[in-house]
């Protein structure tokens, strides 16, 4: 390959190889590839464009990775019943790798409009300003520039403000998730939670021995203030979890004067707030303030990722915080998280150049097109067999069976039919949401999407009744 070629498609070239290889001969079964190091020297391509390939079909379903074992080409037909103990949430995640799979359960916006193209290039040329052979201060909570352009960018106000030292960088929000659950001793505590809530996050709680309460989001958006105030003067609540902007899976904005009431109470109580910025760029609604803004900032901590606007070659998660930066720091220090200092820089820089921002408009136009074009086809397919939320942003659709039926019989119908979705249930601790399923308007946008809503509408038909 020529200089210009490496440079811009290496990655292309080595994704195709591997799809020969995986689809050639012998490739049907769970078959061993080659390693990161054995490909980068076959092909003559840097360890980090292998990565990017492996990531690519590892994201398609293509292969799966096995700690210390390497890379493996998926079967191609393999389904896999529900788990261990019929966890409904193991079945998902496994049968999402599988080969020929309708994946309609998942919540990646950036996968259709991703920046991992100028993200990479900007990484390129930060290797040649900084060679790998000059020694870098260990920064364990993260590269200085980009705590120090995320601190500027959460700066609303004097009193909102934020600088570097209150901002941390881990791996991946489930990481800093972890450690948040440590540093505020969580466990065995109460907590409180807008429902549906984030799956991941229910599981960690769950892990931790959390007391998790639910507080559930109404059909226009709104929590409850008199039930959150209840809860506030009767229950032990160490900490809420609230969204910032948008409420997802819903997809629900939280009406002004709601949001008001919300915060005025949390302000009254003193208490902890865990904000979810993670979805907050993707509203169709640019002026809607975030809550952070609303409420005490020496009472709240705020986490998101750059993973949903820029896409998986941006995967860390980060934490804002005022206070508790002593235990913050021991634990990030303790944790060691291994993160490209080059790509973080890479990261504030795509930030700092404003190429984030011009590209945040383009990709809220094509998710809400393919929203839309998911919805016109559930109501042109299934009439009144469905209710739908009318989502506000993000990539998903979050919809309900008009009649009670058992979803589970749906879940697996279409699990056998090569269809995986997103349960209601799984976005409850307490068997909330039994209903829902969540939808992805990402994962197609061809003629086979009609297909796909017809199976849909086929399995919600012929579901017992619940």
């Amino acid at each position: 390959m020529n200089a210009s070629r490496e440079t811009d498609f290496a990655y292309q070239a080595v994704y195709r190889y591997l799809t020969q290889l995986i689809d050639g001969p012998g490739g049907e079964g769970a078959m061993r590839l080659p390693s990161l190091r054995q490909l980068a020297e076959r092909l003559n391509v840097s360890i980090s464009t292998i990565q990017y390939a492996y990531a690519l079909l590892e994201k398609e379903g293509r292969v799966y990775s096995v700690a210390k074992s390497g890379y493996f080409a998926q079967p191609a037909s393999a389904v896999m019943p529900l788990g261990r103990g019929n966890d409904l949430l193991e079945t998902v995640y496994v049968n999402a790798r599988c080969f020929g799979m309708r994946v309609l359960s998942a919540d990646d916006p950036a996968s259709i409009q991703p920046l991992d193209s100028p993200l990479l290039m900007l990484e390129r040329e930060l290797m040649r300003q900084y060679p790998r052979q000059a020694q870098v201060p260990a920064q364990p909570c993260g590269e200085l520039e980009l705590r120090m352009l995320l601190a500027a960018r959460y700066t609303s106000s004097p009193t909102h403000c934020w600088h570097a030292e209150d901002v941390y960088i881990g791996a991946d929000v489930r990481g800093v998730l972890e450690i948040l659950i440590a540093v505020l001793e969580l466990r065995n505590a109460t907590v409180v939670v807008e429902s549906p809530c984030d799956w991941m996050v229910l599981r960690l709680f769950q892990s931790a021995d959390v007391r998790v309460i639910e507080l559930p989001v109404q059909p226009g958006g709104e929590l409850d203030p008199r039930q959150l105030k209840m809860l506030l003067e009767t229950e032990p609540v160490r900490l809420i979890l609230l969204s910032s902007v948008l409420n997802m899976p819903r997809g629900s904005l939280t009406p002004e004067e709601n949001r008001e009431a919300i915060a005025q109470l949390l302000r009254d109580h003193g208490t902890w707030v865990l904000e979810n910025d993670s979805y907050s760029e993707l509203g169709d609604d640019c002026e809607r303030r975030p809550l952070r803004d609303l409420l005490d900032p020496d009472r709240l901590l705020v986490f998101s990722t750059f993973e949903k606007v820029i896409g998986v070659e941006a995967p860390y998660g980060f934490v804002l915080a005022r206070q508790w930066r002593t235990d913050l720091q021991r634990h990030f220090l303790l944790r060691s998280f291994r993160l490209s200092p080059i790509r973080q820089k890479a990261i504030a820089r795509l930030y700092a150049s404003g190429r984030v921002d011009q590209h945040l408009p383009v990709l809220k136009r094509l998710l809400k097109e393919r929203r839309t074009r998911l919805i016109e086809l559930l109501r042109e397919g299934l009439g009144d067999t469905l209710h739908i939320d009318e989502p506000q942003g993000g990539a998903t659709v979050w919809v309900r069976s008009s009649r009670r039926v058992v979803m589970g019989a749906v879940f697996q119908r279409l699990l056998k039919q090569h269809v995986l979705i997103a349960p209601g249930e799984l976005f409850s601790a307490q068997g909330m949401h039994g209903q829902y399923m969540r939808l992805s308007a990402t994962a197609s946008n061809g003629p086979e999407l009609e297909g796909v809503v017809g199976l849909i509408g086929d399995a919600l038909r012929l579901a017992p009744d619940g």
